[in-house]
């Protein structure tokens, strides 16, 4: 018996990463899942390794920022798997650049992708759930850096912060239909962003580490599913920093 055996779930930004490690631990924990990237070939492809274990899965191609595409991403899950249980708002961008040369352009663009598209997936998430009767869980990935700020990533720290006060209002308006909504900060993890960062930057930054290393994926993930599963069924509103006690 799985914790979401009997549960549909939809994982945006689901095709690598920190999104790939949610979708294939909610597979493995008995949900049906709808991977959702703005890449459809990828998203298949992670589908893929959700059915190969044994799972139920599908890709889906999404742009997060498009409210029709959101929409209907929400709908597929229900149609395909009769119900929507389970939304993670994960899709993310990043753009970094210090203040004076970020460009407009780049500053829209992923609060676009980060706030809006999450806004966008828990009012679509949170109107399907009360259709159906009510009860469901809304995970939304923020970050660490929404709680610090990080040099050059005034637009990505600003949409991360976002997603806590979303998170939070969104919680207190849907809590009388059985509906939860919380938020999970990530700090310094192992993906092929951050390993793509000089070694010497990596290295610095896993030092302000307490717990002396990056986290994995699959920590986050973890994590997730207990915010989506019954394990949590008193907890709404709130953020969890899954950050090996970084910035403390």
């Amino acid at each position: 018996m799985g914790l979401l055996d009997g549960k549909a779930a939809v994982v945006t930004g689901g095709a690598q990463g920190i999104g790939l490690a949610i979708a294939q631990r909610l597979g493995e924990e008995g949900a049906a899942v709808v991977v959702a990237d703005i890449d459809a070939a990828r998203s298949g492809e992670a589908a893929a390794t959700i059915t190969d274990a044994g799972g139920k899965a599908i890709g889906v191609a999404c742009d997060v920022t498009a409210p029709e595409q959101v929409a209907a991403l929400v709908e597929r899950c229900a149609a395909e798997f009769g119900s929507l249980d389970v939304m993670v708002n994960n899709a993310g961008i990043t753009r970094d650049a210090t203040m004076r040369k970020m460009s407009v352009e780049d500053f829209d663009a992923v609060v676009a992708v980060h706030l809006k598209g999450t806004w966008l997936g828990t009012k679509a998430a949170s109107l399907a759930m009360r259709e159906q009767g009510g009860g469901g869980a809304i995970v939304n990935i923020s970050s660490i850096s929404g709680k610090v700020g990080n040099i050059g990533q005034t637009n990505y720290s600003a949409a991360k912060a976002g997603i806590v006060g979303l998170t939070k209002a969104a919680a207190k308006e849907v809590a009388h239909a059985g509906v939860r909504v919380n938020a999970i900060q990530p700090g310094l993890i192992k993906t092929a962003m951050t390993e793509a960062m000089p070694p010497e930057i990596f290295a610095q930054r896993e030092e302000e580490v307490p717990m002396g290393r990056a986290g994995d994926p699959d920590e986050i993930a973890k994590v997730v599913l207990f915010l989506a599963s019954d394990l949590s069924s008193y907890i709404t509103g709130i953020v969890v920093e899954v950050a090996g006690g970084r910035h403390i």
